[in-house]
C-alpha cells in the first residue's frame, strides 16, 4: 500500500513539473514574440539582442527536453532547420490580381473621372508605397498563421509556410482577440538594402556572383530548402490587404490599422486623402523621399477605400477597377566618364570602375559607377570621354546603361581591358568559366593580402574586433605582417612603435588575437579565405572531415561526395591546399595553437556504428531536419552521398521522396529505410 501511495506521489509531483514547465514554454514564448514585436514592428526594442538570446536559448533548450509542448507558433520555429524538397503548389481561395500601372499623371486623372462617373458621391483614396519585393498571402486561422502562398501566376502559388515562418515581422500568433476566426492578408516580402548591402559584401569575399538587387535576393531567399538560411537572411514583410468574413470594418484603411494592433508590420507611410489632388501630393513628396528608405519602392499603390464602393466598382479580367499603380520612372542621368580604375578585391577579382563627372541622382552625388567586367565595357562599348547613361533603378550601386553616340568625340578609341595588376604587375588570369580576370599573386599582392586579413579578422570568423581595415593596412604597410599567421607574432614592443597605438590599444588587440585561438574549427576554415567557401561550406566541410588533415588530403570525388559542394568548389579547394604557401601558413597558425579540428564537445554523440556504410538523404522530416540528419550519419561514422548508385547502403526516406529516387533505389537494390529506421541503427 505504501508503495502504491509513493507511486501516485511520483505520478502527481511529475504532473505538476510538467504543468510548470508548460506554464514556463507559455511565459517565454509570449515574452520573445512581444520582444519580435516591439523590435521588427514597432522599431523600438526594450531589451539588448544579448538578453533576447538568451529568453530564446532557453525556449528551444526547454522545447527539445519536453516536444511534446512545442507548438507551430513556437517563436523557436524562427530559427528555422526544416527542408523543404519541394515547394507545394496551392490554389488562391481569391485571385492575387495584378494592378493596372501608369507612369502617367494624366492616366491617373482619367482613373479618377472614371470613379466620379461610376460612384456619383463621394469617396476616400487610399495611397500606399509599391513595395519591389515578393507578394505573399498569409492564412490565419483563430489568430495562428497556417499557410503562407506566394502569387505565383496569380490563380496558383507556392506554399512557403517553413521559410516564412522564419520572418520576424510576420506574426505566427496574433494579439488580442478582436481579429476574425478566418481571413487571408497579403503583403510583400522583400530585402532590406542594408541586408542585401551585407549579403553581396560576403558573396564578393568568397568569390560569388552578387545578386542584382533586392527583389530577386528576396525571391530568391524565400525559395530556398533550408529554411536556416532563410532565417539569416534577414527578410521583412509590409501587409496592405484583408481579405475575409467578418472584417471590424468595411473599409481597407480602417482595416489595415485594426491589424497593425493584431501584430502586423502595416506602412506608416500609408495615407488616407480626400481627392486626387492629394494622390498627387502624396507621389510627388515620395518620389524624393524614396531615396532616404531603408528599402526598395519603385511606385505608389491607389485604392478606394470604401469596400462597399470597390465593390460597385468591381474588376476586369485582369485587374480591379478600384484601384491602380503609379510607377516611379527609372531615375536615369547623363554625366561624362572621365577615366576606369581597376580595383582588386581579396580573391584576385578585377572589378572595373568608372570615374564620373559628379552628377545628383535619386538624392545622392554619383562619382562612380560599376562597369562589372570586360564583357560589360565590351557590350557597351563605353569609352573614356563619352557621354553615358547612369542609372539607380532597382539597383543599390549605380551602374552605366548606355553612352550617348552622337555626342562622342571623334578621336576617341576602344578601351582596352588591363593585362596586369594594377597593384602588384602580375599578368591577370582568366578561365573560361568566370566573367572577371583574376590577379594571381594572391601571397604578394597589396589588396589581396589586406582583404584576407579583413575577412580572417572579421565577426564571422575569428571575431577579432580591435582589429580594423586601418590598423592591418598599418601593420602590413609597417612590414610586421605578411600573412595571417603573422598575426599571431605580433609583438607588444613593435606595436607601440607605431602611430595611434597607445599601450590600452596594444593590450585590447593582443587580447583579442590570443582569444581568437579559441575559436572553432568550421570558423577557422571559413577565415582562411579558400575561394567560394563561404560559412554554411565550411560548416559541412568541418562536419564531413573533421580535421584540417582529412580535407587537405581528400580527393576530388570525396570532396564531391559533401553536400551542395559542386566542382568549382571542390577544384578551389584541391587548388588552395596544392600551393605550398598557402600549407605553410596553414602550418603556422597550426603551430600558433589555432583550432583545425571538431572540439570534444561537438564530437559529442559519435561513434563509428555506421562505418563503411553510405547514405542518401532525400525527402523532408518530422524528427530531423535535412542537415541534422546528415550531421547524425558523418557522426556515427557514416558517409552522405548525392546520388542513388549500387555502392550505397542505405537511402534514408522521408515526405516527398521525389519518384525517381525511389525507382532507381529499387531497381538497383539499395535498401530503403525510415527516419525511424535510422533511430535504431544509431541507438
Amino acid at each position: 500500500m505504501e508503495n502504491k501511495n509513493n507511486l501516485t506521489l511520483s505520478l502527481f509531483a511529475d504532473e505538476q513539473m510538467k504543468k510548470e514547465i508548460e506554464k514556463k514554454i507559455e511565459e517565454l514564448s509570449g515574452q520573445i514574440e512581444q520582444h519580435n514585436y516591439n523590435y521588427y514592428v514597432l522599431a523600438k526594442p526594450v531589451i539588448s539582442d544579448f538578453e533576447f538570446d538568451k529568453l530564446l536559448e532557453e525556449l528551444i533548450k526547454l522545447e527539445k527536453e519536453y516536444p511534446e509542448f512545442l507548438k507551430s507558433d513556437s517563436p523557436s520555429q524562427r530559427v528555422g532547420g526544416q527542408i523543404t524538397k519541394e515547394f507545394k503548389t496551392v490554389k488562391h481561395k481569391s485571385p492575387m490580381l495584378s494592378l493596372g500601372n501608369t507612369y502617367s499623371e494624366a492616366d491617373l486623372t482619367d482613373f479618377d473621372d472614371r470613379v466620379k462617373k461610376t460612384l456619383h458621391t463621394e469617396y476616400e483614396y487610399v495611397c500606399e508605397l509599391k513595395y519591389d519585393g515578393v507578394a505573399i498571402g498569409l492564412t490565419y486561422k483563430n489568430g495562428i498563421l497556417v499557410q503562407a502562398i506566394t502569387r505565383g501566376d496569380g490563380e496558383k502559388g507556392d506554399d512557403v509556410t517553413t521559410n516564412a515562418k522564419t520572418i520576424k515581422s510576420i506574426p505566427l500568433k496574433l494579439h488580442g482577440h478582436d481579429y476574425p476566426n478566418e481571413f487571408e492578408i497579403r503583403g510583400e516580402i522583400f530585402m532590406p538594402r542594408k541586408v542585401f548591402d551585407e549579403l553581396n559584401k560576403e558573396r564578393e569575399e568568397i568569390g560569388e556572383q552578387l545578386m542584382a538587387n533586392p527583389r530577386n535576393a528576396a525571391a530568391g531567399t524565400l525559395k530556398m530548402q533550408d529554411s536556416a538560411i532563410v532565417a539569416k537572411r534577414n527578410l521583412d514583410c509590409f501587409l496592405y490587404f484583408i481579405l475575409g468574413e467578418d472584417l471590424p470594418f468595411q473599409s481597407h484603411y480602417e482595416n489595415l490599422k485594426a491589424a497593425k494592433k493584431w501584430g502586423f508590420k502595416i506602412s506608416d507611410h500609408m495615407k488616407k486623402v480626400s481627392d486626387i489632388n492629394g494622390v498627387f501630393n502624396y507621389i510627388n513628396h515620395w518620389d524624393l523621399e524614396r531615396n532616404n528608405l531603408a528599402f526598395d519602392t519603385d511606385g505608389v499603390v491607389i485604392k478606394i477605400n470604401s469596400y462597399d464602393q470597390q465593390k460597385m466598382l468591381g474588376f476586369t479580367a485582369k485587374s480591379p477597377r478600384w484601384a491602380i499603380a503609379y510607377k516611379f520612372k527609372t531615375q536615369r542621368v547623363a554625366t561624362i566618364l572621365e577615366s576606369i580604375v581597376y580595383q582588386v578585391g581579396r580573391t584576385g577579382a578585377i572589378t572595373p570602375v568608372a570615374n564620373l563627372k559628379p552628377v545628383l541622382l535619386a538624392g545622392t552625388t554619383v562619382k562612380r559607377a560599376s562597369l562589372h567586367n570586360a564583357d560589360i565595357i565590351e557590350k557597351l562599348d563605353v569609352r573614356i570621354g563619352d557621354t553615358v547613361f547612369v542609372e539607380k533603378g532597382g539597383e543599390i550601386i549605380p551602374k552605366i546603361v548606355g553612352v550617348d553616340e552622337s555626342k562622342r568625340h571623334a578621336h576617341s578609341y576602344k578601351v582596352i581591358y588591363i593585362t596586369h595588376c594594377p597593384e602588384c604587375g602580375t599578368e591577370l588570369i582568366r578561365s573560361e568559366e568566370e566573367a572577371n580576370h583574376y590577379c594571381p599573386n594572391s601571397l604578394a599582392c597589396p589588396p589581396q593580402v589586406k582583404g584576407k586579413m579583413e575577412h580572417f579578422v572579421g565577426r564571422r570568423a575569428m571575431d577579432i574586433d580591435s582589429l580594423g581595415a586601418e590598423t592591418i593596412a598599418q601593420l602590413f604597410d609597417a612590414g610586421l605582417v605578411k600573412t595571417v599567421a603573422d598575426l599571431y607574432e605580433l609583438k607588444k614592443e613593435d606595436l607601440l612603435k607605431l602611430g595611434r597605438m597607445a599601450e590600452k590599444s596594444v593590450n585590447n588587440l593582443l587580447e583579442g588575437i590570443e582569444a581568437s585561438k579559441k575559436v572553432t574549427f568550421e570558423r577557422v576554415l571559413y577565415g582562411i579565405g579558400i575561394r567560394h567557401i563561404g560559412e554554411t561550406t565550411a560548416k559541412k566541410l568541418a562536419y564531413y572531415f573533421k580535421n584540417i588533415d582529412a580535407l587537405k588530403n581528400a580527393t576530388l570525388e570525396q570532396l564531391l561526395e559533401v553536400g551542395d559542394i559542386g566542382e568549382t568548389t571542390a577544384q578551389s579547394i584541391i587548388d588552395y591546399f596544392t600551393d605550398k604557401h598557402t600549407v605553410k601558413i596553414i602550418e603556422d597558425l597550426k603551430s600558433h595553437g589555432l583550432q583545425f579540428e571538431l572540439s570534444e564537445e561537438q564530437l559529442i554523440n559519435t561513434s563509428d556504428k555506421l562505418n563503411g556504410l553510405s547514405f542518401v538523404v532525400s525527402g523532408v522530416f518530422s524528427k530531423f531536419s535535412r542537415d541534422e540528419l546528415k550531421k547524425a550519419i558523418e557522426q556515427n561514422g557514416g558517409k552522405n552521398v548525392g546520388s542513388i548508385s549500387g555502392k550505397t547502403s542505405f537511402v534514408i526516406a522521408g515526405e516527398n521522396m521525389g519518384p525517381e529516387k525511389h525507382k532507381k533505389a529499387e531497381k538497383l537494390g539499395v535498401k530503403i529505410i525510415s527516419e525511424d529506421d535510422f533511430i535504431k541503427m544509431i541507438e
